[in-house]
């Protein structure tokens, strides 16, 4: 369901938004979808018209006193209409309804596939992220409007048929009947719609009742939260959240119904005014004009459908509105601007053995909404097959440097040169070939080994696999598991599934930048939750690994990256301080006397002997 405000005017109009979804239905190789509809309904309103005239056709005959026979064929011709048109219009619905799938999944497919490849700065964005989530409701079910429309279309095109042909029957009565029964279907429309919108005008506070409970339900059953329920003894907690999630959704869904029960009063009352009228107008006509009993019924049914008919178009229309609002949201998030140039940019040969030459030039770089700029003015060079350390304390700037670096932000003045060229004008997805990187958060999928390694399913080069994993120092750990490569990583997905340690993920991606053979490497303090040996470990090993090849490490440990060629220490937004590890401990500065500080912290100390 949309989110969008009331007050909120929506970018497209609703008859826009139809040809767009017929549009789509021609992308995804079914173009048939809008015939189909019209088909559909077309055989609708024959269903519908034949059970109309069927029962006083009959009942004609019996008043005429026809022969049995011709009563018989009568009833025969009728229903073989009506089977032949239930049995068409079944086969069309059946047959319509994966073609309506195929092109709700294929707008799933172009808005994960907008997500996946946006500018990165947008997967920051609170209100791209409002956009994205509100796009993937509308197309999570049959029920939402990328499918649900076509259904709103075929009875919306119904509805108006059916409007038409029993306008054309009910023609020969009194105007002020069919005036009668427009009042009260519009104002039964009116009134319905109104208190029957209760529920869309009040979705935000349901939604938010939903979402207590889903989290109260989610961390109820999140495994890493099995021994603090044991624990702590969070279970009645938990229970008691749970229990008054569900006693206000209780109260909710309550005033709902007592809401939506005045529409079921009203529609009530208009139907027995509107009935009654028909009732006795017609009753009159039997009276005063002979009309017969087989003709009173035709126009008491005629009246009855035509007012369906009435309140079926307006109801569509309100559908097709709100389903529209929805479709609104997703085109928006379709079309939210991109910072960056992609296929547009100037092409980028992303070869290792090519010299990369980085440098910032006056960079400073501001968050949205912050008051002062996070870097200020940073002037760097990074030469080709340079180590280079970033390293200071915790929200000093060392990972929106990395970023800048990387191509996931655009310097709020300053620019980034690549070999003197502003990265700006390259496609930045070829940009991004240029790196092999390991960030703090891992991404890690629950499938095989290999594939983790490769990050691909297709051609993946077993024999590399297997030298970057030695490189690495997991053959033997790799070699121990039951299906080695093809072991899946995790137990989330696969029963047989297998965890690693810390210090095996670390490993394990640093496997995969070896295969990926990125000409820069970045690591962001991808080692923070490990102990300073282990650390160690692993800083040196992609030491061993990446001679010759440009490289920046960060880290807040500043003993894990002494064997660079130069260390950057990053304080009060921009470069504090600049050298090897070995100068900048005798220049006595800052660095200097954190490293002290850390060293005090991580020395080894024997403790005394108890007896």
């Amino acid at each position: 369901m949309s989110m969008r405000k009331e007050s909120e005017k929506p970018k497209y109009t609703m008859w826009q938004n139809v040809w767009f979804m017929v549009r789509r239905s021609r992308i995804e190789g079914v173009p048939s979808v809008p015939w189909l509809c019209v088909i559909a309904a077309v055989l609708t309103i024959g269903v519908s018209v034949t059970e109309l005239l069927i029962t006083p056709n009959i009942l004609s005959r019996v008043e005429t006193g026809a022969p049995l026979k011709e009563l018989l064929l009568t009833i025969l011709s009728f229903t073989a209409i009506l089977l032949l048109l239930s049995a068409v219009k079944a086969y069309v619905e059946q047959n319509v309804l994966l073609s309506r799938v195929l092109v709700r999944t294929g707008l799933v497919d172009v808005l994960h596939r907008k997500f996946c490849t946006t500018s990165f700065p947008n997967t920051e964005n609170q209100k791209f992220i409002e956009m994205v989530h509100k796009a993937q409701a509308s197309t999570n079910g049959n029920s939402q409007a990328t499918e649900a429309i076509w259904t709103t279309l075929t009875d919306l095109l119904r509805d108006v048929l059916g409007f038409v042909l029993y306008l054309l029957l009910l023609t020969t009565l009194d105007p002020v009947l069919l005036i009668v029964v427009l009042a009260t279907s519009l104002a039964g429309f009116l009134v319905n719609n109104r208190i029957n919108e209760w529920g869309f005008r009040h979705r935000e506070e349901e939604s938010e009742l939903w979402k207590h409970s889903d989290y109260v339900t989610s961390k109820a059953e999140d495994v890493k939260l099995a021994k603090d329920i044991r624990v702590f003894g969070m279970k009645g907690w938990l229970e008691d959240l749970m229990q008054t999630s569900l006693r206000l959704h209780r109260a909710f869904l309550a005033r709902r119904e007592k809401t939506y029960l005045w529409a079921n009063v009203v529609d009530v009352l208009l139907a027995f005014l509107r009935n009654g009228a028909a009732y006795f107008y017609l009753l009159h006509m039997v009276l005063s004009q002979g009309l017969s009993a087989s003709e009173f019924l035709l126009y008491f049914t005629a009246v009855s459908g035509f007012a369906t008919w009435v309140t079926g178009i307006l109801n569509r229309l309100s559908t097709l509105r709100k389903q529209s609002l929805e479709l609104s949201v997703i085109r928006e998030y379709l079309d939210w601007p991109e910072q960056f140039v992609f296929e547009g940019g100037e092409e980028l040969k992303a070869d290792p053995s090519l010299p990369y030459e980085v440098k910032f030039e006056h960079v400073s770089f501001r968050y949205p909404g912050a008051e002062k700029d996070t870097l200020h003015d940073v002037n760097l060079t990074i030469p080709a097959g340079e180590k280079l350390a970033v390293v200071g304390l915790n929200g000093a700037g060392k990972t929106t440097l990395v970023k800048l670096l990387c191509g996931f932000y655009d310097p709020t003045e300053g620019r980034v040169l690549l070999n003197g060229k502003d990265i700006k004008e390259f496609d930045r997805r070829q940009y991004y070939k240029l790196f092999s990187a390991v960030f703090q958060d891992f991404s890690v999928l629950e499938t095989p080994v290999d594939e983790n390694v490769t990050q691909s399913i297709t051609d993946i080069d077993e024999k590399k696999v297997w030298d970057c994993l030695e490189k690495a120092g997991l053959t033997e750990k790799v070699n121990s598991l039951p299906k080695g490569l093809k072991t899946p990583v995790g137990k989330k997905v696969f029963e047989d599934g297998m965890e690693f340690s810390g210090g095996e993920t670390q490993r394990l991606m640093l496997a995969r930048a070896l295969y990926k053979n990125g000409a820069i490497l970045v690591l962001d303090e991808p080692t923070a939750a490990l102990d300073p040996i282990a650390e160690n470990d692993i800083y040196q090993k992609y030491n061993e690994m990446t001679a010759g090849r440009t490289s920046v490490f960060i880290s807040h440990r500043l003993a894990s990256t002494r064997f660079c060629d130069r260390i950057l220490f990053v304080a009060d937004g921009g470069i504090a301080e600049a050298g090897t590890h070995e100068s900048l401990l005798a220049s006595g500065g800052r660095y200097a006397e954190l490293f002290q500080v850390q060293s005090r912290y991580y020395q080894e100390k024997e403790e005394p002997a108890y007896e």
